[in-house]
């Protein structure tokens, strides 16, 4: 009876489990939002072709989903592209610069690791080696890794729109990186997804431009 407990465990991690799934009740522990809560879902429109929801926990990290509200609000993500995306594993966005080393004018943001597993559609906070070094920059799991649970600041999940994750670009940098169209809090009352404009054609003199390499967990 363990050891089938324990293979149906192991079967289990490999899938996404509904958002609802991660509601868990404990004595004492805050309330998760409901996942109608619009203050509390963030909304990615992608140059991918559509509209990405991302349910917010504040419950579990309330100081990195103030940073991504308070970043959201400024438009600091419009426009952002996502510099390394791997496959079977995670795309990674948010990062002015586009090498992995920027972030925003604010301050680092304090670790709030937590029990939301990396899960397929998770969303955490990147960081550098300093464990309180989050700023700006986010993850989407495309695939499980639960080996890096509790190690970044698990801070939200996809709840409608994956398959627009799914299209993100590969690379390190991508050759053609997908961007952040626009990013709204979806109780500012944002307009329906508009598919991005057409891009104009890179300069001849820029097209074997090498991006310098940033931190690998950043």
């Amino acid at each position: 009876m363990r050891l089938f407990a324990v293979v149906f465990a192991l079967f289990a991690s490999l899938f996404a489990l509904p958002a609802a799934a991660q509601l868990i009740e404990v004595p004492g522990r805050a309330a998760p939002p409901a996942t109608t809560d619009k203050e509390n879902l963030w909304l990615l429109d992608l140059s991918t072709g559509g509209r990405v929801t991302v349910w917010l926990r504040p419950d579990v990290a309330p100081k990195m989903v103030e940073r991504i509200k308070t970043l959201t609000r400024r438009k600091f993500y419009d426009g952002l592209s996502f510099h390394r995306v791997i496959e079977g594993f995670m795309a990674q966005g948010g990062d002015p610069k586009g090498d992995g080393s920027g972030g925003s004018d604010l301050p680092d943001v304090e670790k709030e690791f937590n029990y939301l597993p990396h899960v397929r559609g998770a969303v955490a906070a990147a960081r550098a080696q300093d464990e309180n070094s989050a700023n700006s920059q986010f993850y989407i799991m495309l695939a499980p890794r639960l080996a890096l649970d509790k190690k970044y600041t698990v801070f939200g999940r996809v709840i409608d729109g994956m398959q627009y994750v799914d299209a993100i670009q590969r690379g390190e940098p991508p050759a053609s990186p997908t961007r952040i169209v626009h990013a709204y809090v979806a109780a500012d009352n944002p307009p329906a997804y508009q598919a991005a404009p057409a891009t104009s054609t890179v300069p001849a003199e820029d097209q074997n431009l090498t991006l310098p390499s940033g931190p690998a967990t950043r």
